[in-house]
């Protein structure tokens, strides 16, 4: 009987073992979604709280194509075709933006941002998202790596600048210091969406791990159950 309990035992600390590895490998980047206002100042504070610099570029003077060249970074159409430039959103958002309006191949109509320098933090404005065509989300990629969705609505007020302001405007964002990477892409699924996006977008390169990724729900529950395994055999070696 004692031998099963030592096996026991020994299975759960190997558990323990995995569960660290994937809670490492399995975490998430921090995401943000919310009013524009609120939504850069916690993006700008997480930055600047660990020593790091936002930079911010406010799109101007932009037409109508599938490239921009912004100097420190390249935004292209995701699928190559032509988009529409909407100059300031109705007067709600402070500078240009692309046109996105989702197709059912909702990361070709999307935006990808290339940079010149590799960063970890990337954030941007959008426009019109969360006005239909419900469930509706928005999705970042660093890297061409995992996707994530960084804010999904199924009604008008899960759209946090509507809810707060009254306007159909947010910010998104995603902060991933477990690398740096030089593509960001950007895009919308809600098909039947206008969805624009740009406006100001902000930057940053931040010191390796300096910001703690969110960890996946699966890897978090294989942690607890793996540090309860370990426990658990250094109660019953201590018993032996």
């Amino acid at each position: 009987m004692l031998n099963v309990i030592k096996k026991a035992g020994l299975s759960l600390a190997a558990a323990g073992t995995v569960a660290l590895f994937a809670f490492s490998a399995s975490a998430a980047p921090v995401i943000y979604n919310d009013s524009i206002a609120d939504g850069t100042a916690a993006f700008d504070n997480a930055v600047t709280g660990v020593g790091g610099v936002v930079q911010t570029d406010t799109l101007s003077n932009l037409s109508n194509g599938n490239t921009w060249n912004r100097g420190d970074y390249t935004i292209s159409s995701t699928n190559g075709t032509n988009r529409p430039i909407d100059n300031n959103y109705n007067g709600n958002l402070t500078g240009n933006s692309i046109g996105i309006n989702p197709t059912n191949n909702a990361a070709g109509s999307g935006l990808t941002f290339t940079f010149n320098t590799a960063i970890n933090a990337f954030g941007l404005e959008v426009g019109d998202w969360a006005t239909c065509c419900f469930p509706s989300a928005l999705y970042i990629a660093f890297d061409g790596g995992a996707t994530r969705q960084v804010a999904v609505a199924n009604n008008a007020n899960d759209n946090p600048g509507f809810a707060k302001d009254g306007v159909f405007t947010n910010f998104v964002a995603g902060i991933d210091t477990s690398a740096t990477f030089t593509t960001v892409t950007f895009y919308g699924d809600g098909v039947g969406e206008y969805l624009v996006a740009g406006s100001v977008i902000r930057y940053a390169t931040l010191d390796i791990g300096s910001i703690p990724d969110v960890p996946e729900p699966f890897a978090a529950g294989l942690v607890l159950f793996g540090l309860a395994g370990m426990g658990l055999y250094r109660r019953r070696r201590q018993a032996a």
